[in-house]
């Protein structure tokens, strides 16, 4: 071990919601919920094909399980599919969280045609804390690309909105570029990878360096990538050995695609930037269970 300060990074394989009942000793700042959206999808450990009753009532066990362990004013990014939004925010207020905002995440490729209504191009991230007033909120500038209409250049950049129209998606196709995982024949491993810029906003933008970020559905461990880089604690739930394995792969060695410093500079306009970035190049205790 070198002199380096120490980031501290639990990757554990089994059951989210046992987990979340035998750990009661965890203190949550700030929690990524990315969980599977009942679609019918294959995955190798998990029924995605639920009733729904049966579905957003575990789910509610869930949320409510990681909102007592959450300390005071600490938050909660829920994503979900848009047409089920009412259900996702209705699940967080019975289970004792505060609605901050209902943030759009507009993607980038061509919405499928529908041919009954509008064809759908974005998610939904609930944005929720524990108390009406978050613990932690810091105001993000970016200088994104100026709209055609507009004449002059930004002094120093706009604040980030609700909307998020500036971070590309990895599920479609050849738009997943180089950050997507690959097996050695180029197929991707994991379809559902959230991109780093999404996960580097949330964290920023709600915790501190030393808070501790809690993911209980890791998938490809995008958000334990992200704040092991940032200086926070991370704790991350994987039902699949597999996907385990490829967090365990992933974050003891960080690829060029996968490091969060390539991102600071759409930040520079944000007042304490150090501060909120925390150190880069940290050594870190990964915890194996």
């Amino acid at each position: 071990m070198t002199n380096k300060e120490l980031t501290y990074c639990k990757i554990l394989q089994g059951d989210c919601l046992q987990w979340l009942k035998d750990n009661p000793e965890e203190e949550i700042h700030l929690t990524f919920l990315d969980p599977p959206f009942n679609q019918g999808k294959e995955y190798r450990h998990f029924n995605d094909n639920l009733p729904q009753e049966q579905y957003w009532g575990w789910l509610g066990d869930i949320i409510k399980r990681i909102n007592e362990i959450t300390v005071p004013g600490g938050a909660i990014y829920f994503m979900q599919r848009e047409k089920n939004t009412e259900e996702a925010l209705r699940i967080l207020r019975e289970t004792g969280w505060e609605f901050q905002n209902l943030i759009i995440w507009r993607k980038k490729t061509s919405a499928i045609p529908c041919d009954i209504r509008f064809g759908k191009q974005y998610q939904i991230i609930v944005f929720a804390t524990k108390g009406r007033k978050p613990r932690v909120f810091n105001k993000l500038r970016i200088n994104p690309p100026l709209p055609p209409e507009y004449k002059h250049d930004r002094e120093n950049g706009i604040y980030v909105t609700d909307v998020w129209d500036d971070i590309r998606e990895l599920t479609s196709g050849y738009f997943a570029g180089d950050e997507a995982i690959r097996d050695d024949d180029g197929k991707r491993i994991h379809t559902q990878q959230s991109p780093i810029a999404l996960l580097l906003r949330i964290i920023l933008s709600s915790s501190i360096p030393g808070d501790c970020v809690f993911d209980p559905f890791s998938g490809s461990g995008t958000t334990l990538t992200a704040a092991s880089q940032l200086n926070r604690k991370a704790v991350g739930i994987e039902v699949d050995p597999h996907n385990v394995e490829l967090i365990r792969r992933r974050i003891s060695q960080i690829r060029p695609a996968d490091e969060v410093g390539r991102f600071r500079k759409e930040y520079i306009y944000t007042e304490n930037l150090s501060e909120i970035w925390g150190e880069q190049n940290l050594e870190m205790a990964i915890n194996y269970n």
